[in-house]
């Protein structure tokens, strides 16, 4: 077994679900008391966020660089960044290492592509839904056609993953917007929806919607455990 490493804490509401994810995918996988073999850097949030909103984004290069190569000092085969808005900075986070980075990009898209899908939905931070680093990765690299909500529904998306999923504040209220949103992107001809944020799916969930969701938290620590395990 591999070991896999995290960098985490961001929020750290979402990095308890890898791990959680990762273990349960390995006790399934080898049964008895089989565990992951992992290894966690997480930082502070709250510094992360705050340069995030300023637009230094190689500030928080540096700081998710440094993890990683703690993580490979530590040992870890390979490394995940435990949030979607953070993979912006991923080229200069696997530059600092000599272990690959799985992106969750990719494994995301792989998984809508098994689906038979070709027109997708995003939802996800401002960064994730407006910058080209994950919209366009999956557009260019997988050919598949990316649509996002409006700009005043992005604002709400957006402000309920800081204002709320990032504090594990979970509300019924949010949700329904969340799938009011989801459901527009639907009749725009979407086949299905990728929750872009690794805090979405502590709030929306499949029995939720009629709509194909793919949760990137999920699917990113299953592709961690299949590359373990060999």
């Amino acid at each position: 077994m591999k070991t896999i490493g995290l960098i985490g804490g961001m929020s750290w509401e979402s990095t308890m679900s890898y791990y959680r994810l990762i273990n349960e995918a390995v006790k399934v996988a080898l049964g008895g008391l089989h565990s992951a073999k992992l290894v966690l850097v997480s930082v502070d949030f709250a510094e992360i966020e705050k340069l995030q909103h300023q637009g230094k984004w190689d500030e928080t290069g540096e700081i998710l660089s440094e993890a990683a190569k703690n993580l490979e000092k530590a040992g870890a085969d390979f490394i995940l960044i435990c949030t979607n808005t953070m993979h912006l900075v991923a080229p200069q986070i696997q530059a600092s290492v000599s272990i690959p980075l799985l992106h969750i990009a990719d494994a995301t898209a792989e998984e809508v592509i098994k689906f038979g899908i070709s027109k997708i939905g995003l939802l996800g931070t401002a960064f994730t839904m407006e910058e080209d680093f994950y919209k366009g990765r999956l557009e260019k690299k997988y050919g598949l056609e990316v649509i996002v909500p409006n700009q005043m529904d992005r604002k709400i998306i957006h402000q309920i993953i800081y204002d709320e999923l990032c504090l594990g504040k979970i509300e019924d209220v949010s949700r329904k917007e969340y799938l009011r949103i989801i459901d527009t992107l639907t009749v725009q001809g979407a086949e299905g929806v990728i929750l872009g944020c690794t805090e979405i799916a502590l709030l929306v969930k499949p029995q939720h919607t009629t709509t194909e969701l793919f949760d990137t938290t999920r699917i990113h620590a299953l592709k961690a455990v299949e590359k373990a395990l060999g």
